[in-house]
């Protein structure tokens, strides 16, 4: 088997294990991983809804979630579908749909949003915060910040960590 399977196969194996242990943990543990996963407070919801939002991100994280194009779709087609606007919400709908816009365009990363990356045969992981990201237990302001700390040259973070694509040469 290729180092590519095993990984990927490994890989798979830790978020069916993560979801395994979601179903056995207390509601503290489920709060704690909350605020692990989401970098946030966790909501005051049963531990059942904990659970399957947690579920949700575990998935999200290791297989990607929506892209942002999906999303503006979804949006559109719930604008013009009065099913999905029953109670007449569409000012709080279009509200949604802006600070959706805004975090798309703004490329805002949302807290919680764990990044991993292999570099030189060895796995790197940060994750974002509220006032930074955080990374080998220390907070630094940017992610290039955090490229150039593990190769020890200069780079543009965004590329390092997959959420842009290096320009081809000639390419602006």
């Amino acid at each position: 088997m290729s180092k590519l399977i095993m990984e990927t196969n490994r890989n798979q194996n830790s978020v069916l294990r993560q979801l395994t242990a979601l179903q056995k943990m207390s509601e503290k543990e489920l709060q704690d991983k909350w605020r692990d996963l989401y970098g946030s407070e966790p909501p005051q919801f049963k531990s059942r809804f904990l659970k399957k939002r947690l579920a949700y991100r575990i998935q999200e994280l290791f297989y990607g979630g929506i892209s942002g194009s999906v999303k503006e779709k979804l949006f559109e087609m719930a604008a013009s579908d009065p099913m999905a606007n029953p109670c007449g919400e569409n000012e709080k709908f279009q509200a949604r749909r802006e600070i959706h816009r805004k975090i798309v365009s703004d490329g805002k990363i949302l807290p919680g949003t764990r990044f991993i990356r292999e570099w030189n045969g060895r796995q790197y992981e940060t994750i974002a915060r509220e006032d930074g990201f955080e990374y080998n237990g220390r907070m630094f302001r940017s992610l290039s910040a955090i490229a150039s700390e593990i190769t020890g040259v200069k780079w543009n973070g965004l590329v390092f960590w997959g959420l842009k694509n290096r320009a081809a040469p000639g390419n602006k």
